[in-house]
């Protein structure tokens, strides 16, 4: 099964606060983009955005540039719906993020809460950092959730890789600048708890 079929079923068959890593609101994710820029109208992409509520609430404190790519449609669709005549203001694009041709250098911050360490195979891993490095303007936030140390080992019935700060900076390189990283303790929908790590980068100019 392919990448977008897994994710399509796993869309179709659960409801959004049926799923371990969902959460009402990202608080740890809002926080780290709201301490990483002021302007509203700067571009903000969101890697697998799913049916999270990020996208929400980054409209409610008046984001006005968001972008949000998942390589299912269903999640997008049901995202839109949720957002009614708001998702307007949103972009939306459906695709493997480790394929898309994104734009060079458009966007301010690049966030993602448990996408990468799905990709278990160093080419993927390689292809995703190369979209940062080109789509992300010099100077510009990286904002990357994974599974720490102490996660889990499979989620959805996939393989993951789990990281420490310094095992996820090395995967970047040293264009990214790690300015802080932390640990949190995620409580799923079913009483379990997971352990995610979250590292914020600057990219510095080449």
């Amino acid at each position: 099964m392919d990448t977008r079929t897994h994710w399509e079923k796993i869309y179709t068959t659960k409801a959004p606060d049926q799923v371990s890593w969902y959460r009402p609101h990202l608080e740890t994710s809002i926080d780290l983009i709201e301490r990483s820029i002021s302007d509203r109208s700067a571009p903000i992409i969101d890697i697998g955005g799913g049916e999270s509520t990020l996208v929400d609430d980054l409209l409610a404190r008046g984001f006005q540039n968001v972008t949000v790519l998942d390589v299912s449609q269903v999640a997008i669709d049901a995202t839109k719906q949720r957002l009614g005549q708001v998702a307007g203001r949103v972009h939306w694009v459906t695709a493997d993020i480790t394929r898309v041709q994104l734009h060079p250098a458009a966007y301010d911050v690049w966030h993602d809460r448990a996408v990468f360490h799905f990709l278990t195979a160093p080419e993927q891993r390689a292809a995703y950092v190369r979209q940062v490095a080109r789509s992300v303007k010099a100077g510009g936030h990286v904002i990357v959730s994974t599974f720490g140390p102490e996660g889990p080992t499979k989620c959805s019935g996939l393989d993951v890789v789990r990281y420490d700060a310094e095992s996820l900076h090395e995967e970047f390189g040293t264009r990214f600048r790690l300015v802080e990283s932390s640990k949190e303790l995620h409580e799923t929908p079913f009483g379990t708890t997971q352990q995610f790590l979250y590292c914020y980068c600057r990219v510095e100019a080449e």
